[in-house]
């Protein structure tokens, strides 16, 4: 099992949940984040004073996938995720040793 951690723009939430939910992913955790990256962060003009906006607005998003889905969940969030522009994001992969449901007591990828 490997985690898939996506760091998005807000507003390609929708798209890159739709295009996970047509590969047959179970479930998300989104969270509503800040960071920057390269673009590190912008400036901004309010009531005629310019001040730095040093963290973005992001969504990062948490799936745990079998092993088998990973390189096509990879590309269905890098292609509904993308812009061309600056700031779109990044994915991470990691490992998962374990997975239980509370409910039922289910383990591995049957936990999923």
């Amino acid at each position: 099992m490997k985690m898939l951690i996506a760091i998005i723009k807000p507003f390609k939430l929708e798209d890159v949940r739709e295009a996970l939910t047509r590969l047959g992913v179970q479930g998300l955790t989104v969270s509503e984040v800040k960071g920057y990256g390269r673009q590190k962060g912008q400036t901004e003009i309010y009531r005629g004073a310019e001040y730095a906006v040093n963290f973005l607005p992001k969504v990062k998003i948490e799936a745990v996938l079998d092993d088998a889905m990973v390189d096509r969940a990879i590309e269905a969030v890098q292609k509904s995720a993308a812009t061309g522009k600056i700031g779109d994001g990044k994915i991470f992969i990691t490992d998962i040793s374990h997975a239980v449901r509370i409910r039922t007591g289910e383990t591995g990828t049957e936990a999923l």
